[in-house]
C-alpha cells in the first residue's frame, strides 16, 4: 500500500511535492510534542533566532515530500535538470588520484539527492557508487527503502563485514561511495566526541576507511533552492588536513570530522534536520544483526 502510494506521488512535479512539504512540516511541528521539544533542545544549542527555527521547520517537511520523487521517480528522469555545482572540480582532481573518494553527507539540505547526483555525473566514467545500506527495522516500511535505494549507478551493500569489503574494494580501484557522517552508529561501532559542544555518538567508520584506502574525504551538502533546484556543495574536510603526524589519532579525527559538519550547519542552519536525535544513546546491536560484525 505504502509503496503503490509512494509511486503515485513521484509522478507529482516537484515542485509542488516541495510546496506540499512547507505545510507538512508545520503540521508535524504542531502535531508532534516530543517532535517539536527536540528540535527545540537541538536549535537552542545555537541560538537560532525565530525566523531561521521556521525555515527549519519548513525544509524538515519539504525533506519528507521529497522523498516520493528521489527515490520512485521513473528511471528515464534524472536529477542533473534540477542541480547546479560548487566544488565540482575538486571531486574530479581527488578521483583523478586513483584511490578513492569518501563522501561524507550530513543531515542538511537535500542529502537523498545528493548521492544521486554524483552517481549520475560520475557513475558512467568510474563505475556505480556504494553506498551502505542497513533494513528498516520496521518491516512495513522495507519494501520501499529496498526498492528505492537501487538505482543506475548507485548501488547498496549491506551494513555488514561483507560490505565493507565491498567497499574497500571499490575505494582502491579508484571509486567512491557516500556516508551520513552525523548519523548516530550502534553500540560499539562509533566514539564519542564533541558536537555543538555536545557529546555525539560519532561513526568510526569513514575516517578508518580513509586511513586504509587512502581514499579523499570530501564534504558534500545540496542546498535547497526555490523551484526544486540544488546547488551541490563539495568541500574539503579541512579540520582533518590539518592534523600531521601524531596528531592524526582516531580520536582527533573522529572530532575533525564533527568539526567539519559543524562548520557547514552554522553556514546553513535553517536547512539542517534538527529534530533528529543527533546525541542520543547508541542502541545495542545482538549477534543476530546483520551489522554485528562491522568493526569500529
Amino acid at each position: 500500500m505504502l509503496l503503490t502510494l509512494f509511486r503515485w506521488l513521484a509522478k507529482i512535479p516537484l515542485p509542488w511535492m516541495q510546496a506540499l512539504g512547507g505545510v507538512l512540516g508545520t503540521l508535524v511541528w504542531w502535531s508532534s510534542k516530543s517532535y517539536r521539544e527536540q528540535f527545540k533542545r537541538n536549535a537552542d544549542l545555537l541560538d537560532l533566532s525565530p525566523e531561521v527555527r521556521r525555515k527549519a521547520m519548513v525544509n524538515a517537511g519539504t525533506m519528507l515530500t521529497e522523498l516520493p520523487w528521489m527515490w520512485l521517480r521513473s528511471p528515464s528522469i534524472t536529477t542533473q535538470s534540477h542541480v547546479s555545482w560548487d566544488g565540482l572540480e575538486l571531486f574530479e582532481a581527488s578521483l583523478a588520484k586513483g584511490k578513492g573518494v569518501i563522501i561524507l553527507s550530513p543531515h542538511l539540505g537535500c542529502w537523498e539527492i545528493g548521492a544521486q547526483m554524483v552517481a549520475e555525473r560520475f557513475g558512467p566514467t568510474h563505475g556505480p557508487m556504494l553506498a551502505m545500506y542497513r533494513p528498516p527495522r520496521k518491516a512495513w516500511i522495507a519494501p520501499l527503502v529496498e526498492s528505492a535505494r537501487n538505482r543506475e549507478h548507485l548501488e547498496t551493500v549491506p551494513a555488514s563485514p561483507q560490505g565493507i569489503r565491498a567497499i574497500v574494494r571499490c575505494l582502491r580501484r579508484g571509486g567512491f561511495t557516500a556516508v551520513l557522517p552525523d548519523q548516530v552508529p550502534p553500540q560499539g561501532q562509533g566514539i564519542w566526541a564533541s558536537f555543538l559542544g555536545q557529546p555525539a555518538y560519532t561513526m568510526t567508520l569513514a575516517v578508518k576507511l580513509a586511513e586504509q584506502t587512502g581514499a579523499t574525504l570530501l564534504m558534500c551538502w545540496c542546498e535547497r533552492k526555490p523551484k526544486a533546484q540544488y546547488v551541490g556543495h563539495l568541500s574539503e574536510l579541512k579540520e582533518l588536513n590539518a592534523l600531521k603526524g601524531e596528531d592524526r589519532s582516531l580520536e582527533n579525527m573522529v572530532q575533525a570530522m564533527n568539526d567539519g559538519v559543524e562548520r557547514l550547519v552554522r553556514s546553513a542552519p535553517e536547512q539542517y534536520l534538527w529534530g533528529y536525535a543527533r546525541f542520543k544513546k547508541p542502541r545495542q546491536i545482538s549477534v543476530s544483526d546483520p551489522a554485528s560484525g562491522v568493526s569500529s
